[in-house]
């Protein structure tokens, strides 16, 4: 993870929020009372909300692991988003 300080990061705050929305690397923003900050992209909070959120509900993760370890997945194909149904 990069860090920049908080005078560096004001300064560069622009580029900043491009960087994290195009690479998705989170930034750590360092000030001098040790309160840091991270920036990151809005679809990765989204993402982690979205996990959060699942991995809270009661047996989910448990479930999904009993799927992947216990199906045939031999003849699994991937999923193309263009692919009509």
């Amino acid at each position: 993870m990069s860090v920049i300080n908080i005078t560096n990061a004001k300064a560069n705050l622009f580029q900043l929020v491009n960087d994290v929305s195009v690479g998705f690397k989170p930034i750590t923003i360092v000030n001098n009372n040790g309160k840091n900050a991270v920036l990151i992209s809005e679809d990765e909070w989204k993402n982690i909300e979205e996990t959060l959120f699942l991995t809270g509900i009661p047996g989910y993760v448990e479930n999904l692991n009993n799927i992947k370890n216990n199906e045939n997945w031999d003849n699994a194909q991937e999923y193309k988003k263009d692919e009509k149904l």
